[in-house]
């Protein structure tokens, strides 16, 4: 490192910060759980004519949903590939997110967009619908993910008429569904007719903050072992650990964001270590910051 010259020196430093701004993805409990019980429903649903069954990540921001979202969608798309080399067209895993105040015509827009099809603004709600269900029929889709499904109001007439449209989906696209949003129960995803119909096809696993125990101390293990810092002593962050979870309530997001935080400072400011003092500049998010308990000592 100390024969790099200037240029040489600053894109080292650049591919570190990027490197720090994506890090590791830590295998939580939450996460082992999500993918196994996705990849088992799966393969229940591989033959099911219909009434396919599915599965929602529900819980308090920060606490790994979409995480877990995203690394189950990996994991079925590594699945597909290897079951499939060199297969071109097919398209196993699909993501959309569902938007704000989103109507059934902004969420069928989402799968269109996630496709890559164009749609025109004359383009009417059941042209896009079935442009989609054909290509994903086509390309053999195995799982579809929506995100932030607490922006779907079943009290409101868009709002059911969206979830109108995912039943839809899932009926003629034969697929996995898998939803991931803030507290939905609370939200009343469960409520009324529709609600009642959601509950009876889709498993729910509820999402947590994390207590002090050995899998917190775990997790902040592995996030201080893919640190690339010159200083850093490696055991600082574990035996700040009580600290940590002090400042983060727990929270994996929270965790995450102060440690990749307290990275970049660290590459930035040249100290290229971690220590107390530095994770305490970190700023965190309203949520974490309000409900902190009292400084470990």
């Amino acid at each position: 490192m100390a024969q790099l010259g200037p240029d040489e020196r600053q894109d080292y430093d650049e591919a570190r910060l990027d490197y720090h701004t994506r890090m590791t993805v830590a295998a939580t409990s939450t996460l082992r759980t999500v993918v196994h019980t996705g990849r088992r429903l799966t393969l229940l649903n591989r033959h099911a004519i219909s009434a396919r069954r599915g599965l929602i990540l529900s819980g308090p921001a920060g606490t790994g949903k979409t995480t877990a979202l995203t690394q189950f969608g990996k994991t079925i798309e590594a699945i597909d590939r290897r079951q499939h080399p060199g297969v071109g067209g097919r398209i196993p895993v699909v993501y959309v997110t569902v938007p704000p105040a989103a109507t059934s015509r902004m969420l069928a827009v989402e799968f269109a967009r996630f496709l890559g099809l164009p749609v025109t603004v004359r383009a009417n709600i059941t042209d896009v619908i079935e442009a989609v269900c054909g290509v994903l029929i086509d390309a053999r889709v195995t799982v579809v993910c929506v995100d932030e499904l607490h922006n779907l109001s079943l009290a409101t007439r868009s709002g059911a008429e969206v979830s109108d449209t995912l039943k839809y989906f899932s009926e003629r696209i034969p697929a996995t569904f898998v939803y991931a949003g803030v507290d939905l129960e609370a939200k009343g995803l469960f409520n009324g007719t529709r609600g009642r119909q959601i509950a009876g096809r889709f498993g729910v696993i509820e999402t947590v903050a994390f207590p002090r125990t050995e899998e917190w101390t775990g997790l902040v293990t592995t996030l201080e072992e893919a640190l690339r810092l010159h200083h850093h002593r490696p055991g600082t962050l574990e035996g700040l650990a009580r600290y940590l979870h002090d400042r983060t309530g727990g929270m994996n997001g929270s965790l995450s964001h102060l440690i990749r935080g307290a990275a970049l400072d660290a590459i930035l400011d040249g100290t290229e270590k971690i220590t107390r003092k530095s994770l305490q500049n970190v700023k965190l998010d309203r949520a974490a910051e309000t409900r902190k308990s009292k400084p470990a000592s």
